[in-house]
């Protein structure tokens, strides 16, 4: 008997790559396999492969393909499920693998679109592809979910990626995704893991990941005579003129010509052929300063990941390792302390003719004080506050917000209308001097693993998406232009704060209710980091987003001064030049 003979796994994303490798691993043990993506080529070529092997092993496994399907197509991940339920078929290991690089470039640049279908990959792929395969999973299952090191935090570390901010916010939910699994699937005899290879060979990482990475550092940091805008419309096509012998002048001639805009062609060409050197040239750059901070200076193999994911689904080590995220990492990676307790003490500001504009996302009694607190805060001070209510609010909550505050019911998922109201406070009541969020707390739910999908859309909303929205438009509301002008950042100043979700409070508080929480503060630490890595040392800005999650973690209620404390903080000078972006004021450690 080979090792998995008899078993069946799940692989998403398993046309190629790492989850190609996967299937071949499990194959190769006796597993029947289970493909899927988005394409039917890459999973038919992966079929004869695997069906060549099982027939070499004689293991009587056999191989399952569903093409068509993205992970983050509810309809396509549920049908899939459904028949194989209907055909008997139990699936004993669920690999959570398939995803997408999503945009690399500035936060403030980056498409909403874009950031939440990144988000929705990755990170609700992974929670309804895990939700959904319980339908055939029984005690004993195991969800093995392939994350990155760089969502990891040391002990007051937190990782940023720069360039990357809705891979990074994902994948670090994705970890307390894992965790929260753990906990909630105890009763069922589930066990869930998650694994963070670190950098892997990998076509993606080569001819889209680092190279748009240095394609941004040149929209960014200029090259000769483009100017941003033109860099950023030429840089896909120029990519693709990268070939493994060189580089495809012809393309770039081509390119040249379709944007010339009444440039002389010839001259274009040289340009963008000199651009395209220093792309690759920093590409390279950025892989051989990565494998430095490894110790054998070596990515792994694909067939290496593959392995590793094997040994999780071993009944012994999987029960040692049931809730953990592991490995660590590989790398040795040096980043400042980004993440603090209490925000250092400045001198209490005037905020005489200045206005703070309040985003509110509450679910209780007690965010409505905590606005109310705050607006009055700022009041007492001088300032001028105004309140702009998500219509996502209860309506009492509103009721309660908008007696003692200047307020307006807005949808505050717009991008449009948050840049409306912005400019209304702005008109209306003066400069704005900082922007604060509050994502609200998290409602009372019994388990993750068992809303439906619309209330976990509403989750990814409330706690991810829209606190990127309000940050994507207050960054534009600070520097008008700067998306598509990155120039336009240097030196300029804004501040943003996201307050929330709080830490479960009370004497009785569960492993489950801080682990859920966990999930959405896992997307906002790693989010926080990298903006404001992507502000401060690419954009030399002093422009800052910061985040503050009250509660701690013995229980105790949250203090609204010291979020008060930290407001104080992130509109004086002090915060454009600190390290630490993430603040956990109550927190006492």
């Amino acid at each position: 008997m080979l090792k998995f003979q008899g078993k069946t796994a799940l692989v998403t994303g398993s046309g190629t790559g790492i989850g190609q490798a996967i299937a071949k691993k499990f194959v190769e043990n006796g597993a029947s396999v289970v493909i899927l993506g988005r394409r039917p080529e890459p999973l038919q070529e992966t079929s004869t492969m695997l069906e060549a092997i099982i027939a070499e092993k004689n293991s009587g496994a056999n191989v399952k393909i569903f093409s068509g399907v993205d992970v983050a197509d509810e309809s396509a991940m549920t049908a899939m499920f459904d028949a194989l339920k209907n055909e008997n078929v139990t699936v004993d290991f669920i690999i959570n693998n398939a995803g997408v690089s999503g945009p690399v470039t500035c936060f403030a640049n980056a498409p909403l679109d874009d950031f939440k279908s990144t988000i929705g990959i990755h990170l609700t792929g992974t929670f309804w592809g895990s939700v959904q395969a319980l339908k055939v999973m029984k005690e004993g299952g195991k969800i093995i979910t392939i994350s990155t090191f760089f969502t990891e935090e040391r002990p007051l570390e937190q990782r940023p990626y720069r360039f990357r901010s809705p891979y990074t916010a994902s994948q670090g939910a994705k970890n307390r995704l894992a965790e929260c699994m753990s906990w909630e699937l105890t009763d069922k005899g589930i066990i869930s893991i998650a694994t963070n290879p670190g950098p892997v060979h990998s076509d993606r990482i080569y001819k889209t990941v680092y190279p748009k990475a240095a394609s941004e550092f040149m929209r960014v940091s200029g090259f000769e005579d483009l100017s941003p805008t033109e860099v950023e419309e030429a840089k896909d096509d120029l990519l693709e003129c990268i070939q493994a012998d060189g580089i495809d002048k012809e393309g770039i001639a081509k390119t040249a010509e379709k944007l010339a805009n009444g440039k002389d062609v010839a001259k274009l060409t040289e340009t963008f052929t000199r651009l395209l050197e220093q792309i690759q040239k920093l590409a390279g750059k950025i892989q051989n300063n990565t494998s430095h901070m490894i110790a054998d200076q070596q990515f792994l193999k694909q067939s290496q990941v593959a392995e590793s994911v094997l040994n999780l689904c071993d009944d012994e080590i999987a029960k040692i390792l049931n809730g953990k995220v592991i490995p660590g990492d590989r790398v040795f990676y040096p980043v400042k302390p980004h993440i603090g307790t209490t925000t250092p003490g400045v001198h209490q500001p005037d905020f005489s003719g200045k206005s703070i504009v309040f985003t509110v996302d509450g679910t209780d009694s007690i965010d409505a004080e905590r606005v109310k607190f705050l607006a009055s805060h700022v009041e007492k001070n001088g300032g001028k506050s105004a309140c702009f209510i998500s219509e996502s609010t209860p309506k009492e909550i509103q009721d309660d917000i908008s007696a003692s505050c200047h307020s307006h019911i807005v949808d505050i998922k717009n991008p449009e209308e948050v840049q409306r109201w912005l400019n209304t406070a702005k008109t209306n009541l003066g400069e704005v001097l900082a922007v604060v969020h509050l994502t609200g707390k998290l409602p009372q739910i019994g388990k993750l693993t068992e809303l439906n999908r619309s209330g976990w859309e509403e989750l990814i909303a409330k706690f991810i998406t829209t606190p990127a929205t309000v940050g994507q438009q207050a960054l534009e509301h600070f520097v008008p232009g700067g998306a598509k002008d990155p120039r336009l950042y240097k030196d300029a100043k804004g501040a943003m704060m996201i307050i929330g979700p709080d830490l479960p409070s009370g004497r009785k508080v569960s492993g489950t209710q801080r682990a859920q929480v966990e999930v959405f503060r896992g997307a906002l630490r790693p989010f926080t980091t990298t903006v404001n890595q992507e502000l401060s040392d690419v954009l030399k800005s002093k422009a800052r987003i910061f985040t503050v999650f009250p509660g701690s973690v013995t229980g105790a209620e949250p203090n609204n001064e010291n979020i008060a404390q930290a407001l104080n903080f992130l509109v004086s000078d002090n915060a454009a030049s600190s390290s630490e972006v993430t603040f956990c004021v109550d927190e006492a450690r």
